[in-house]
């Protein structure tokens, strides 16, 4: 009954720190030279932005859900026109999901941090590719 009662307590506090991290995250939106914002549309046309990682791979541009709050994400998906600011440009793309290839090799050459992992509760990572219109 201890044992089970620590185990409960550490994950209260593991769930805790992701769920921290994570709103700390999506409130502070830290930007830098790695970070693009994208701008998605709701259901009823108000425009949301987000920071993200800018991932570029084979000459292609591509953003990716590291996290579990991923409103942008499903936005995305409904309405895949969205804007994006890379390098203080901001211009139209079409969000296309990637190709599993596309997936594997975006991964690959962009693998998470373990650390990072461990903070974000290990969400599942799925990529977007923004061409431009």
């Amino acid at each position: 009954m201890r044992a089970l009662r620590i185990i409960v307590i550490l994950f209260v506090v593991y769930a805790g720190v992701v769920i921290t991290f994570e709103s700390l995250i999506g409130y502070l939106q830290p930007a830098g030279e790695t970070t693009l914002v994208i701008t998605t549309t709701d259901a009823d046309g108000s425009s949301n932005d987000r920071v993200l990682s800018h991932l570029e791979s084979n000459g292609e541009l591509f953003v990716a859900a590291n996290h579990w709050p991923r409103a942008w994400y499903n936005r995305a998906l409904e309405d895949p026109n969205v804007q994006a600011s890379v390098n203080g440009q901001k211009r139209n793309y079409l969000a296309v999901v990637a190709s599993p290839e596309e997936h594997q090799r975006v991964e690959s050459e962009n693998p998470l941090p373990t650390t990072f992992r461990i903070l974000t509760g290990f969400p599942p990572r799925y990529f977007l590719r923004l061409d431009p219109r």
